[in-house]
Formats: structure tokens, sequence, C-alpha cells
């Protein structure tokens, strides 16, 4: 296992640098430039027209790789969250591609992409179900205390808000170079971790490997100065992986301390929101989600990046040691 898992992971990070130099002029020639908002950081401005949909990059190989290990019959459950992740990963591209169609920061209207969103969700919960993948029990691990709950038939409407609160939550994340592919890569590591050594899940590592590969790939790219961005077609497909991948492991809540940072992202975002509303037109924050507010505070988008992932790094830590 030792050996598929290393190829997997060194499969997809050379997947994801030979193809970045294919695809990053490909999507420049295409025009597929991302589109700046005209009230966020001014310092971002100079990023207007940079390749956007980069995702491809790791996206890419991780369907290569992942029906190999498929077909090979080394990760038997790996269908489902591969499926999951391009399902999301589309939802991500349709959004990016009217965005470059109307040059402007609106793509698909929201409720359309909720919807869209939802119908891969459920999609995916049916099916894992059925397949008895799982059965209707979470667990709640919290430092050595441990409970099993069945949650009988509202496993799958809670399984489905998961996966959305989770592509929602990752999606806010990817607003500064590197961010949210640096803290993505750090996750999957844990689930990597965690699947082999704690909840043993050949499909789970193998997949978690996988993704992570082709993340450190990318962020060659991708890191600040970013060459490329992977635009809502790779930050929905982050978020709906992660959401699969816990509720396959039966430890949705496991998210919520490993992904903090994307927890706090999307807090920031609902309280700048509802403080906006109350006060009548004042701010919590400079700027929404957190990441611009510590920029507009001064630092450098380098510093924020850091701090993020080191802050992702200490969740992990944390998550691991919280599970039974």
């Amino acid at each position: 296992m030792k050996t598929s898992l290393t190829v997997a992971f060194l499969a997809t990070l050379a997947g994801a640098v030979v193809l970045a130099p294919f695809y990053i002029p490909l999507l420049r020639r295409l025009k597929f430039g991302q589109t700046i908002r005209d009230n966020g950081p001014q310092t971002h401005l100079k990023k207007q027209g940079t390749p956007t949909i980069g995702a491809l990059i790791f996206i890419t190989p991780l369907i290569i790789v992942t029906l190999v290990l498929y077909f090979l019959d080394i990760a038997p459950q790996i269908i489902p969250l591969l499926w999951t992740t391009v399902g999301f990963a589309f939802v991500g591209f349709l959004d990016d591609f009217l965005k470059i169609i109307k040059k402007s920061k609106d793509g698909l209207k929201p409720y359309q992409k909720m919807v869209l969103l939802f119908v891969v969700s459920l999609a995916f919960v049916f099916y894992i179900t059925y397949k008895d993948y799982v059965d209707n029990t979470i667990i709640i691990d919290f430092f050595g205390l441990s409970a099993k709950i069945n949650l009988s038939w509202f496993f799958i409407p809670f399984s489905v808000l998961i996966l959305l609160s989770a592509t929602n939550a990752v999606n806010l994340t990817d607003g500064l170079d590197g961010l949210c592919a640096g803290s993505s890569f750090i996750v999957f590591i844990l689930f990597a971790v965690v699947s082999i050594l704690i909840c043993p899940n050949d499909s789970i590592a193998h997949f978690s490997v996988t993704m992570a590969g082709g993340l450190l790939g990318f962020l060659l790219f991708n890191a600040n100065p970013a060459k490329v961005f992977m635009g809502d077609t790779g930050s929905l497909a982050l978020g709906g992986a992660m959401g699969a991948c816990v509720i396959m492991l039966q430890r949705p809540l496991f998210l919520i301390i490993a992904g903090l940072i994307f927890v706090i992202e999307a807090l920031s975002v609902m309280l700048q929101v509802g403080y906006f509303k109350l006060t009548k037109g004042k701010r919590l924050f400079k700027m929404a989600p957190i990441h611009h507010h510590f920029e507009l505070c001064g630092w450098s988008e380098k510093k924020v990046v850091t701090v993020f992932w080191l802050f992702t790094i200490l969740c992990c830590v944390l998550a691991f040691f919280s599970v039974k």
C-alpha cells in the first residue's frame, strides 16, 4: 500500500508540473483571464487578466490516476469521491466561463449554482448509502471522547448540508495567491494520514494523496506571484472533495477542526453582512473574507498566506489528536 500511495502522489505531482506549461499559455490564448472586482484591495488590480480555470492543472491528473487506481482495484470506493469532485468542478467551470464571457465578477446566479451543487451532493450521498459504503451513523471524536450517533433518514440531508457548506467555505478562501491550494494541500495530507493510521480506508487514503500531489504541483505556479488561478473550478471542487472524504470517514464534523480556516473565512463574511445590516452601514472588518481584512491592516499578501498556512497546520495537528 505504501508503494501505491507514493506512486499516486508522485504521479499527480508530475502530471500537474508537466501540464501547467501547456495549460497556462492555452488559457492565455483563449483569453480566460481573471476579472478582479473593483471594490477589492487595490493591490489586486495588477492581477487582472491572470489566467484562471487553472484547476485543470491538478484535476486532469487526478482523474487519470484515480481511474487507474480504481481499475487496478487498489481503491475500490474511489469513484464517488472522484465524480463528486469533478461534478463540483464542472459547476465551478460554468461559473468561471460565464464570468469570462460577460467580463464581470458575476457568473452563475446564486440559486443556479446551489441547485447544481445540491444535485451533485445528493447523487453522491445516495450512491454511497446504496452501495453500503457508509451506514446512517456519524462518529464525533473529541480528544479521546467518542460518540456514535445514528441519524437514520436524516443522514442524507445532513451529509448534503456538509458538502454544500464545505464547498462554499473553501470557495471564499480562494482570494490570495496560494492560500486555498496550500491550505487544502495540508488538509488532504491529514486526511491521508488519518485514513491510513486511524480510520483505515484505502480509497480515501489514495484519493487524498492523489489530490495532495496535484495541489503541490499546482502550487508551484499558483504561489505568489501567481502565474495562474484555480478559479471556482478548483475551489468548489476542493470543498466538495473534502466534504466527500469526511462523510465517507463518517466523521463529517472532523472537517470543522481540520479546516477551521475555511470556517473562519465563511463566518467572517456572514458576520460582516449581518453587522452591516444591523448597524445600517457599519463594517465589522475592513473587508471580508477576513484575509482581505489583514491585507488592509498592512500585512503583505505573502504574510497573510504564510500565517494562514501555519494556522491550518496547527488545526490539522489538533484534528489528528482529536480522532480516536
